[in-house]
């Protein structure tokens, strides 16, 4: 087996943060770095210069966490969208993927997660007392549960529907349509439309 070349230190560095990325192993990662290093400095420089704004400047939003400048996100300050709904998603990119659907306008929040006790991941790590919070606001009428079809995501949806209806809420559930292990973020957007219109009791 041939000895690996030793890497100077700014480049296994680099390596080393590009394989936190979900996804990217050490051999993905060192692609990535001497495609910017060698081919698009400036792209590096650009990406650099946008993960820094982005630390520096963004922010969970007051009333759905998602990301945002301000202390309310847009979002949320919108004048026409219906109050008395509240959809529970797992990231910002499933939000997105259901405002892309154009078949939900109610408001959200963002977990930032789900349900993962081997991980270490329960209620009190995704702040489960602030949706709540938010959820009895006595305006939201009705708590609709977009989180995955996956076993991570029946979990954090069950756990969270009974929380839900010991407050009084109705707790709806996105509908078969979505088909079951799949993530929000890849499912096309017809479909996740029609599983908002044919949503069930959770």
């Amino acid at each position: 087996m041939d000895a690996q070349l030793p890497e100077p230190e700014p480049l296994k560095t680099l390596v080393d943060a590009l394989k936190r990325l979900p996804g990217v192993g050490v051999r993905s990662a060192r692609r990535m770095a001497y495609h910017l290093l060698q081919h698009d400095k400036n792209g590096a420089l650009t990406i650099a210069d946008a993960l820094t704004h982005a630390v520096s400047n963004l922010r969970h939003c007051l009333r759905c966490n998602n990301f945002t400048e301000a202390q309310v996100c847009s979002v949320c300050a919108g004048t026409r969208r219906d109050p008395t709904l509240l959809c529970v998603v797992e990231t910002p990119a499933d939000q997105n993927m259901l405002e892309s659907s154009h078949g939900y306008r109610g408001l959200y929040y963002v977990l930032m997660g789900r349900l993962a006790p081997l991980e270490g991941v329960g209620p009190v790590e995704l702040q489960f007392e602030r949706l709540l919070t938010r959820a009895t606001d006595g305006v939201v009428k009705e708590v609709i549960l977009a989180t995955n079809f996956t076993p991570e995501g029946e979990t954090t949806a069950h756990y969270l529907t009974e929380l839900m209806r010991a407050r009084g809420l109705t707790v709806s559930r996105l509908a078969r349509g979505v088909p079951a292990g799949s993530e929000l973020e890849y499912v096309d957007a017809s479909t996740l439309a029609w599983a908002l219109i044919e949503r069930r009791d959770a």
